[in-house]
């Protein structure tokens, strides 16, 4: 099976995109070509990974000024004329469209070259890429059920979260509460602003818990500051740049307080953890609020809205929802209920079914 992934930008997108890509190889031996930009995450993670990496230029066309848009615009036909001689020369017999930049041409090649084609959707409301491609590819593979109606023979696979985060233990019923709040890898602002100055009133009003807070590499030291400012007991609290081995931390928690991106959400639902999601205003398309509304839908997590959240709001929010630990618990049984253990598994097969058709 020879497979060409398309897409990447952020980690929402390539991260599946390499759990899928591992999946081809482990059960279809695939010989796999990933394109890409240089300025997405894949110029990174798919070499460190031992994958083949074609570059294509072609740039934003949400969120960005009229100049940027009119030359993605411009720069687009030539993306598509450079996908389609990658196409030639590789010779792939699936197309994956993984979202991002450089998903949008590659599989607009494909379609125009006649070629099997697999859209995968990692968010409830999909990107342009994926929503200009949509109606005309052979199958898609979605995260959320919202996203089915964008897209031809879709289906509900979920995106493949690492292994261990479907291990992790349940929390012992006697263990003090722990709040984990996860803001990415790049931090969330608001929550580094709201935390401190709430810190002190939620400890003191809710005897034992913790607080683990990864502020980001840039926002780090001034959090742990204004924590250390805010008259928090210190024992009670931690403040990290960045925190590894994510799966442990989120076995450890008792609610998580994040934003609402795909991968984000995804890896609670597979942990099985009640969130309070508060999404990222400037994603694009407002998609983190619509991934967000999913998750409180089933009820598995709560929501605040970053424009009506004040730090008195959070503080009110956080002690409804720590002070009922059996809703706390049944928000986590609902949350894994979303969850999809075989996504990687199940997107290989989709794709190879592509192939025999």
């Amino acid at each position: 099976m020879r497979v060409l992934i398309a897409g990447g930008g952020t980690g929402g997108h390539i991260m599946p995109a390499l759990s899928i890509a591992a999946a081809l190889q482990k059960q279809y031996q695939a010989e796999l070509l990933f394109v890409g930009t240089a300025r997405g995450l894949e110029s990174r993670l798919v070499p460190q990974a031992g994958h083949r990496l074609e570059l294509i230029n072609v740039g934003q066309l949400k969120n960005v000024s009229m100049a940027t848009r009119l030359r993605t615009m411009l720069d687009l036909p030539l993306s598509v004329v450079h996908c389609s001689a990658l196409l030639k020369r590789f010779r792939p017999d699936v197309v994956i469209g993984v979202g991002g930049y450089a998903s949008g041409p590659a599989m607009i090649a494909a379609i125009l070259g006649h070629i099997p084609t697999l859209a995968v959707e990692p968010n409830a409301f999909p990107g342009l890429a994926n929503r200009l491609v949509g109606k005309y590819v052979w199958a898609a593979a979605v995260n959320f059920e919202p996203a089915l109606k964008y897209f031809r023979n879709a289906q509900v696979t979920g995106i493949p979260v690492r292994a261990e985060f479907f291990q992790l233990q349940p929390r012992p019923a006697d263990a003090p509460l722990s709040l984990l709040i996860f803001g990415g890898s790049q931090g969330a602002r608001v929550l580094n602003l709201s935390m401190p100055q709430i810190a002190a009133k939620l400890l003191d009003a809710v005897p034992g818990l913790t607080i683990l807070h990864q502020a980001g590499a840039r926002h780090a030291e001034e959090t742990q500051a204004a924590y250390a400012a805010s008259g928090a007991d210190t024992a009670r609290w931690q403040v990290h740049a960045f925190l590894d081995d994510m799966a442990r931390r989120f076995e450890a928690a008792d609610l998580v307080l994040s934003r609402s991106g795909a991968s984000t959400v995804a890896e609670e639902m597979a942990a099985g953890k009640p969130a309070l999601l508060v999404p990222f205003p400037g994603a694009a398309d407002d998609h983190q609020r619509k991934n967000a509304e999913v998750m409180v839908a089933a009820g598995a997590a709560r929501m605040l809205i970053e424009s009506e959240m004040t730090p008195e709001l959070l503080l009110t929010t956080l002690l409804a929802m720590l002070n009922d630990i059996a809703e706390l618990r049944a928000m986590g049984e609902r949350s894994r209920k979303l969850a999809h253990p075989d996504a990687a598994t199940q997107i290989a097969n989709i794709a190879s079914s592509l192939i025999r058709a």
